[in-house]
């Protein structure tokens, strides 16, 4: 953290493809005297070339769907594979169970959706500078309900690959899309299938999207 005029000032890197809002953003942390946001990048590859060139930051603030580039979930296991890598906080629009956990399992600090009050979100980002966990109200109650819920939920990997089917890829696609055999791709299905108490892929798309575990861009 920088020091100006003797207050600590956190230094954020901003990650997001839609300019207006990387905008918006910087605006908002421009008026609170203990924010800077000193980098911003359109997409995951430009984030991590930001902190490979050495620029300093506390927090990266991150978003999960960035068009044609190198989308949040991958940048974030990359920056964390980094030495010393700072922390990511997520900022996004969506709340399924497959980005929460995908953006968790990745290695994210934190995840905050994009309509937090100001106050809310900036109180996050100082969290998440701490090192410590920033979660939503929602994203929270998300993941309490996961562990707390006796019906068998879904693994990542399971949301991986059921969020894929919805995009209509048949088992050969997602198979070479995750470097995984098709016959593991089946076994996972079966045990979607198990889970969701359905038995056929279509019933297993329909169940999922409605209980809000995955969605079809």
């Amino acid at each position: 953290m920088t020091t100006e005029e003797g207050t600590s000032r956190l230094r954020i890197l901003l990650v997001d493809d839609h300019p207006v809002v990387r905008h918006g953003l910087k605006a908002m942390f421009a008026e609170r005297a203990d924010m800077d946001v000193v980098a911003e990048a359109a997409d995951g590859q430009a984030a991590l070339d930001t902190l490979r060139s050495g620029t300093s930051v506390d927090v990266v603030l991150m978003d999960l769907r960035m068009g044609a580039g190198m989308d949040g979930v991958t940048a974030i296991r990359a920056v964390t594979a980094l030495t010393d890598p700072p922390p990511v906080l997520v900022l996004t629009t969506y709340d399924t169970d497959a980005d929460i956990l995908a953006a968790v399992e990745a290695g994210a600090t934190g995840y905050m959706l994009k309509d937090a009050p100001p106050d809310q979100l900036c109180e996050a980002v100082h969290t998440a500078a701490r090192g410590q966990t920033a979660l939503a109200p929602g994203v929270a109650d998300r993941l309490m309900n996961r562990l707390r819920s006796p019906v068998p939920t879904l693994s990542g990997r399971e949301l991986e690959i059921l969020g894929l089917l919805a995009q209509g890829l048949s088992n050969r696609a997602i198979s070479k899309r995750l470097f995984i055999s098709e016959a593991t791709v089946k076994t996972h299905l079966v045990h979607v299938f198990e889970k969701l108490g359905v038995d056929n892929r279509t019933a297993a798309i329909t169940t999922a999207l409605r209980r809000g575990l995955i969605r079809v861009d």
